[in-house]
């Protein structure tokens, strides 16, 4: 049988085409726009998501045997708010993941409300990105469309919704709103109280692999597939991708270098950082799991080369940078361009290049931004190990990982082998292995993800390059305590 797979991401919804034995037949990826009414604020258009899926969707199935076709899975951006009316149509453009505008209600929430009633009410604290700061600021701002909201739907499940008629979402991606209680696995009638909401106006809650219905006769017809067609939950894009890379069960990491870049652990138990540095949310894979996710990651690369070196070159950039100038480098990079989560959660934050000289270099620039994301990435890193994880070895993947240099930089300043994957199509081919496991063809998310993904290289860290990146994360895990308190001055 064929699944399909979809990634609905920030910039684009990439599908992809997989057979029951893991095998992808074919990747379609579509655009849309992105838009910033306002500094520091990010939205779209949720039909803009649901035209390019359906469009991509014909345009992956258009050569096969549609009657093949058994199921469809999701990952998808994670906190957007979309806000349904009584009709089911939008109020108001879809508030993303990445949008800043929140800072009054983030406040309100961890210091008025307080982090330890937070935690104890969802297992986390909140970050501006999440979804009950927005539906805050939406009661504040806007309280004509918060009244008439009907359903709060986040990215994936308005796609689900539209392909099912179901109001549904999963535990992976509900953990992600602070609207959920992750440890029970339901909503939290304290936060929704909180947010002036009613359970009612929340979506039916599933597992990421349970079918969550089938496709319209109205759908079926326009995607020309069958009506049979089973959609499951999906995930959160994180969850998504930890599926797709085999970072399920116990004790598994992988590090994702995407727009953002994200830390994940894999458990069986549930557990919360006490200082809620990581988030606490429930896996796709019917357990849990932590994380640490900071807003930009392969984004600081691209910004760095695209708007500021003006070149698309970027092997050719990073050919100067040599094994003896790494963890040698007197330039550090604050990798913080749109404020920064974990494990800081300070949205004031902002990126900077310290340490410059009359002799530093374009290369010695590059390298620091590749650096600096390492070192936060290692930030989140070294909470998870206070926790008294263990974590060996991780799996790389992203954008960001097709690079030899940063598989390198990792390597080493995490300490870690570094494995990387035969297929890295992250959420997307997470998204086709929940749907294979809702049709009946794995028994479970693990043994699905144990059979279908693979290692194909191990990048394993040089012992005295390590020791010179231990010396220098230690230097650069004293800047951004350095220069906190400017931050909110420079704004």
């Amino acid at each position: 049988m064929l699944y399909i797979g979809i990634d609905l991401g920030t910039s684009a919804v990439k599908l992809l085409l997989m057979d029951g034995t893991g095998n992808i037949q074919k990747i379609v990826s579509r655009s849309y726009p992105l838009s910033f009414p306002k500094p520091g604020w990010s939205e779209q258009n949720p039909e803009d998501w649901l035209r390019e899926t359906v469009a991509g969707i014909r345009d992956l199935t258009a050569d096969c045997d549609h009657s093949q076709i058994a199921g469809i899975g999701c990952g998808g951006q994670m906190h957007g708010l979309v806000a349904l009316d009584a009709d089911d149509q939008m109020l108001r453009p879809a508030i993303l993941w990445n949008d800043g505008r929140t800072a009054e209600e983030v406040a309100y929430l961890n210091e008025t409300v307080g982090r330890e009633t937070l935690s104890r009410y969802t297992a986390n604290i909140a970050f501006a990105g999440f979804t009950a700061p927005k539906l805050l600021w939406m009661r504040r701002h806007e309280p004509e469309l918060f009244g008439k909201i009907a359903k709060v739907m986040l990215p994936k499940d308005y796609l689900n919704y539209c392909l099912t008629g179901v109001h549904c979402t999963d535990v992976s991606d509900a953990s992600g709103m602070l609207l959920f209680d992750v440890q029970h696995k339901r909503w939290s009638p304290e936060m929704l109280e909180l947010c002036g909401l009613r359970e009612s106006q929340m979506a039916r809650i599933f597992e990421s692999y349970e079918v969550v219905g089938t496709l319209t006769p109205e759908m079926a017809e326009t995607l020309g597939l069958p009506k049979g067609v089973k959609v499951c939950a999906g995930a959160g894009d994180n969850a998504a991708a930890a599926v797709g890379t085999a970072t399920v069960g116990d004790g598994r990491c992988n590090i994702s270098l995407g727009t953002s870049g994200t830390i994940f652990i894999s458990s069986k138990e549930f557990g919360v950082d006490p200082n809620n540095a990581l988030h606490a949310f429930a896996h796709a894979d019917g357990h849990y799991h932590l994380m640490g996710c900071m807003l930009s990651a392969a984004s600081c690369n691209k910004w760095w080369m695209e708007e500021i070196l003006k070149t698309g070159e970027f092997a050719a950039e990073q050919a100067p940078i040599t094994d003896e100038k790494l963890g040698n480098n007197h330039v550090f990079f604050l990798p913080y361009l749109m404020g920064e989560r974990s494990p800081i959660n300070d949205t004031n934050a902002r990126g900077t290049f310290t340490g410059l000289t009359m002799d530093t270099s374009r290369a010695d620039l590059t390298q620091a931004v590749l650096e600096g994301v390492a070192y936060g990435i290692r930030d989140s890193l070294e909470v998870a190990k206070s926790l008294g994880l263990s974590i060996p070895r991780s799996k790389l993947c992203g954008g960001g990982a097709k690079s030899p240099l940063w598989q390198k930089i990792f390597a080493n300043v995490l300490d870690l082998d570094v494995d990387l994957l035969e297929t890295e199509e992250g959420p997307g081919y997470g998204g086709a292995i929940l749907a294979a496991v809702a049709c009946g063809e794995y028994p479970t998310v693990e043994a699905a993800a144990e059979t279908l993904v693979h290692v194909t290289k191990t990048i394993h860290p040089d012992p005295e390059l390590s020791a010179r990146y231990e010396t220098q994360y230690q230097k650069f895990r004293q800047i951004y305590p350095a220069m906190k308190g400017l931050f909110p001055v420079l704004h």
